[in-house]
This record gives structure tokens, C-alpha cells and sequence, in this order.
């Protein structure tokens, strides 16, 4: 449950890499190791749109 009751909703859109539960979901969604999803996460920011388009061109090459 989010702290602030007013930002329901938004926290589906963003991945926070400090918390080890979202970098494991999304280093096992997309096969990566922890630096490569570390690295994605940082380059897309906290943009969950982002950083899985991202991941999915790092597979296609």
C-alpha cells in the first residue's frame, strides 16, 4: 500500500531498482543479469515503459 493514499495508481508505471522485489521481476521477465538490469533501469530512469522497450531491443540484438 502506498504511503501517500492521493498517488494510487502511479507506482505500476515506475520500477525502483533500490528495491530488490522489482530488479528481480524485471531481470526474470526479460532474462538479464542484475548489471544488465540495473544498467537499463538507469538509462530509462524509473519509466517502466521505458525500460522494458529498452530490455526488449537489448534481446532482439
Amino acid at each position: 500500500m502506498p504511503d501517500n493514499k492521493k498517488s494510487v495508481g502511479r507506482d505500476r508505471q515506475r520500477v525502483a531498482s533500490e528495491q530488490p522485489h522489482e530488479l528481480s521481476y524485471f531481470k526474470r521477465k526479460h532474462k538479464l543479469t542484475d548489471d544488465q538490469a540495473r544498467k537499463i533501469i538507469k538509462e530509462a530512469g524509473n519509466s517502466r515503459e521505458k525500460a522494458n522497450a529498452l530490455a526488449e531491443t537489448l534481446k532482439a540484438t
